[in-house]
Formats: structure tokens, C-alpha cells, sequence
């Protein structure tokens, strides 16, 4: 074999496998977040989740300022669990306000926590119909 030919192919395989390894996603080959989305519905999808999440924190800041709630303490834990939760696609979008890079990084963790984090704010707006 050439040894062009040779250098490339063992180049190409150092490639895959380090994206293997390193656990990077290829996502022309298998699209984003887990339910393989394009890019652009992914994009959509995370801004609807960061959406749902900031307005179940306003709900729930409102009804514990109005002090009329059953169980208050089973809300602020579920509010700071969503929090937590979400802290990376938070972290995200308030890099992206300020014009910062958001990093390969934590671009795979948003991916990785997207639909956790619309099951957290979906728990909460669940317990919020039951106040």
C-alpha cells in the first residue's frame, strides 16, 4: 500500500476512535440530544425546555411569595432539583446572552440533560395543578 495512502487510513482511525473514547457524538451521522434531532430541531426543542423551566420558577416564586400554598416545602425542593437539573442549559444560555463560546463541553451536556430538565419543570407544573 502507499504510503500516502497508508498515513491517511491509519489517520481516519485515530480519528473515530478518539471520538469513540472521548464520547463525542458525530451529529451529521446521528443527530442531537437523545432523540436524534436535526440541528435545528434540537435548537428548538432546547429553547422551549428553557422556556418551560423559567416560567414554572416564576410560578413558583409568585405562589411562595402569596403564601398560599399546601405544601411549600415539596415545591422549593422540586423547584431546586429543576434547578440543579438545569443548571447546564442555564449556564448555556446565559453564556450565549453575554456572547460567549459555550465550549464543546457543555454543549454536550445541555444535549445529554435536555429532556431531564423538561421532566424536572414538567413535575413541577404537575405539582403546581395540584395547589
Amino acid at each position: 500500500m502507499n504510503m500516502k495512502v497508508l498515513f491517511v487510513v491509519r489517520s481516519m482511525a485515530m480519528l473515530v476512535v478518539t471520538t469513540l473514547i472521548s464520547g463525542c457524538t458525530v451529529p451529521f451521522l446521528s443527530g442531537y440530544g437523545a432523540n436524534r434531532q436535526s440541528r435545528e430541531d434540537f435548537e428548538h426543542h432546547v429553547e422551549a425546555v428553557f422556556r418551560l423551566q423559567n416560567q414554572m420558577t416564576s410560578e413558583v416564586m409568585m405562589l411562595l411569595e402569596s403564601n398560599k400554598i399546601k405544601n411549600p416545602e415539596r415545591l422549593m425542593q422540586a423547584e431546586q432539583n429543576m434547578q440543579q437539573i438545569c443548571a447546564d442549559l442555564n449556564e448555556y444560555v446565559s453564556r450565549d446572552l453575554d456572547g460567549l463560546s459555550s465550549g464543546l463541553l457543555l454543549s454536550q451536556r445541555v444535549e445529554k440533560s435536555a429532556i431531564a430538565c423538561e421532566q424536572a419543570a414538567s413535575a413541577i407544573k404537575s405539582l403546581l395543578k395540584d395547589e
